[in-house]
């Protein structure tokens, strides 16, 4: 039997329902993806991970797989997909981070001393005030937001901010600015 008509009859068997099938499908064809995967990302840790994921994806979209089409060719696509999916994933949470770390750079200037006055200070509130007072000043929550989020009427959370504020700059000896 050729490799084609191997490869054929282990899908019609694998879109039957066959894990079997689909087992020799993988081992059949996992070096050759990994192969693609390493040299296309660069990464072995990646690839392999990729290639894992490739296969959950095939596996599933087994009987889309039209009869005669290469398989191989079939899994390097998934395979090339997830990568670019990882590329686009990792840009995204590159450009989250540096984000993220700007704003931490404005906002974290307080000596350590402060920081752990804040901490303190944050920590003898009550749960509801915390909740509040750290989404709507530490988090940037709007109020109306604050409120959906913790599932409190709006009055609520404004009160708890203002409270909570008046009792975290009383603690810090700091006048509240904000009043």
């Amino acid at each position: 039997m050729s490799p084609a008509s191997l490869d054929e009859a282990l899908v019609a068997a694998a879109q039957g329902g066959s894990a079997e099938a689909f087992s020799r499908l993988v081992e059949r064809h996992q070096q050759a993806l990994r192969a693609f995967l390493r040299r296309s990302c660069g990464d072995w840790a990646m690839a392999d991970d990729l290639a894992q994921e490739t296969f959950l994806a095939a596996w599933s979209r087994i009987g889309r797989l039209t009869t005669g089409a290469s398989v191989r060719a079939w899994l390097c696509g998934i395979g090339y997909n997830k990568h670019l999916t990882a590329i686009r994933s990792a840009g995204r949470e590159r450009a989250r981070g540096a984000v993220y770390q700007a704003e931490r750079d404005v906002t974290v200037d307080a000596a350590p001393e402060d920081k752990i006055a804040l901490e303190r200070a944050m920590a003898d509130l009550p749960p509801e005030q915390r909740a509040c007072v750290a989404l709507c000043l530490a988090a940037d929550f709007s109020h109306p937001e604050a409120a959906e989020a913790l599932n409190m009427p709006l009055g609520t959370v404004k009160s708890h901010v203002s409270r909570g504020r008046a009792r975290l700059c009383q603690a810090l000896g700091v006048s509240d600015d904000a009043s």
